[in-house]
C-alpha cells in the first residue's frame, strides 16, 4: 500500500500556470518568420539561402508540396492558432542545417521546444513521402546505368562503372537501454548511413537504419540492392569491350577494401608489395571513388545535424537521415553547380587539391572489416585484366605513372 502511495506520489504533475509564456504567445508580432526572413528574402538571398541551405523559391516549392500533409486547422481552444507550414519548414531546415537544439530554435522562433521536437520529424516524414521517389531513383533500365557509366567515363577515365559505394556512420545518443548494437569499433553509438552514388555526386540508392555496430560488408551483403544484381532483376547492361579493345567486360560498382571482390564490384589491391601496374589500376579505381567521398563532404556541409550527436529515438533519426539526402539531391539536381568549391578537384598537372570539406569535422568512415569476403575467381580474373588494361597504350592515361611513383 506504501508502495503504491510512493508510486502515485511519484507521477502526480504540477498545475500548469502558464498555457503560453508570454514571449512566445507574441509571436505574431515579433515573428522572425514572417519579418527577417522577409527581409532577406527581398535583400539578400545569400543570406537566405546559408540560413536555411534552400533559396527562396526552393523553400517555396517545398512549402507548397507539403502543405496537404502538414495543414493542421486552428482550434477554438484558448484560441491557439496551427503553425503555418512555412514556419514549420524554416524550423525544421534549420534544425538540419546546424544541428541546433530544440531549446535554441525554440528562442529564435517562438515556438515552444516539445512542440519544435514532433514538427521536425513530421516535417522530415513529409519530406521523405513527397519527394524520395522523385530524386532518390536507383536505375532499373539499361539506358539509365549506360548514362551514368558514360558520366564516370568522361570525368574519372575509368569505364563501365554504375556507381561508387560506400558508408559512413551518423552518431546518436545511446538509444534508450543502452542498446549495445549502436556502439560502433569506433567508441560512439551511431546509425549507418550507406549510400551508391553517381558521377554528379547523386545518391541514387540508399539503406539507413543499420546500427553501428555492424560492418559495411555486413549491411551490404543483407541489402535489397546487392540482392537484385545478384537476381538479375536490375537491368544491368551486358558485358561489353572497353574502349580500344575487344574483350568483354561486365559493368560494377566501386568500393573499397570492405566490400567482396565480385565481378559486378572492383575494388583496390592490397597495398601490400604492389606492383607499378596495379599502383596505376588503384590510382585510376580511386578517382571513381572519390565521389562517393565528396557527395558524402557536400551532404554533411550542407545538412551540419549530421555532424552532430542526434538525440532523437533511432527511428526517428532514419527518418532525420533520409530527408538530408532527399534535399541533397533536389539541390544537386536544381542547381548542381553549387557547393563544388568543396569538392575536391585536379590541378593542370592532375594533382589532387582537397576540397574544403575535408579541412572540417566530417561523417566517419565504416572501415572495420568484420566479415570474411573471399573474392570470386572470375572478379580476380577481370581486376587482373582491368590492371594491365589500363596499364596498356588503349587505356592508360598520359599523366598516371608519374601520379604513383
Amino acid at each position: 500500500m506504501l508502495l503504491n502511495r510512493h508510486r502515485h506520489k511519484r507521477i502526480d504533475r504540477r498545475v500548469r500556470t502558464v498555457w503560453v509564456r508570454n514571449w512566445i504567445g507574441r509571436r505574431s508580432q515579433f515573428d522572425f518568420y514572417e519579418q527577417l526572413l522577409d527581409e532577406m528574402r527581398c535583400e539578400d538571398t545569400v543570406s537566405f539561402k546559408n540560413f536555411l541551405r534552400v533559396d527562396p523559391t526552393m523553400l517555396q516549392e517545398i512549402v507548397n508540396r507539403l502543405t496537404p500533409r502538414l495543414q493542421k486547422k486552428d482550434t477554438w481552444y484558448r484560441y491557439r492558432k496551427a503553425l503555418p507550414v512555412g514556419l514549420q519548414v524554416a524550423i525544421t531546415l534549420r534544425y538540419l542545417a546546424t544541428g541546433d537544439s530544440y531549446h535554441s530554435l525554440m528562442y529564435l522562433f517562438r515556438v515552444p521546444h516539445n512542440t519544435i521536437s514532433n514538427l521536425v520529424v513530421q516535417v522530415c516524414e513529409a519530406i521523405i513521402f513527397e519527394y524520395a521517389e522523385d530524386v532518390i531513383n536507383t536505375p532499373t533500365e539499361e539506358a539509365e546505368w549506360l548514362a551514368i557509366s558514360q558520366e564516370f567515363s568522361d570525368m574519372c577515365q575509368f569505364h563501365h562503372v554504375l556507381g561508387a559505394l560506400d558508408g559512413k556512420h551518423v552518431a546518436i545518443k545511446c538509444p534508450a537501454g543502452g542498446d549495445s548494437k549502436y556502439y560502433n569499433y569506433k567508441g560512439f553509438h551511431s546509425i549507418v548511413l550507406m549510400g551508391l552514388v553517381d558521377a554528379n555526386y547523386k545518391f541514387k540508392w540508399v539503406n539507413v537504419g543499420a546500427p553501428g555496430a555492424c560492418s559495411d560488408a555486413q549491411i551490404w551483403n543483407q541489402s535489397d540492392l546487392k540482392n537484385h544484381i545478384i537476381d538479375e532483376n536490375m537491368h544491368i547492361p551486358k558485358a561489353e569491350p572497353l574502349p580500344n579493345d575487344d574483350k568483354d567486360i561486365p559493368y560494377f560498382i566501386v568500393g573499397d577494401d570492405a566490400f567482396a571482390l565480385r565481378s559486378w564490384l572492383m575494388k583496390p589491391f592490397s597495398r601490400r608489395n604492389m606492383t607499378l601496374e596495379e599502383r596505376v589500376f588503384n590510382y585510376r579505381l580511386s578517382r571513381s571513388r572519390r565521389v562517393v567521398e565528396n557527395a558524402f563532404g557536400i551532404l554533411a556541409n550542407r545538412f551540419q545535424c549530421l555532424l552532430s550527436t542526434l538525440k532523437q529515438e533511432p527511428n526517428n533519426v532514419v527518418s532525420i537521415i533520409l530527408a538530408c539526402v532527399c534535399l541533397h539531391n533536389i539541390m544537386r539536381i536544381r542547381y548542381p553547380g553549387d557547393q563544388n568549391i568543396l569538392l575536391d578537384r585536379e590541378d593542370e598537372n592532375h594533382h589532387l587539391l582537397p576540397g574544403a570539406w575535408r579541412d572540417k569535422t566530417n561523417l566517419k568512415d565504416i572501415d572495420d572489416v568484420q566479415d570474411r569476403n573471399y573474392p570470386s575467381k572470375a572478379a580476380k580474373q577481370q581486376r587482373l585484366y582491368l590492371k594491365h588494361y589500363y596499364s596498356s597504350p588503349a587505356g592508360k592515361v598520359s599523366w598516371q605513372e608519374r601520379m604513383v611513383q
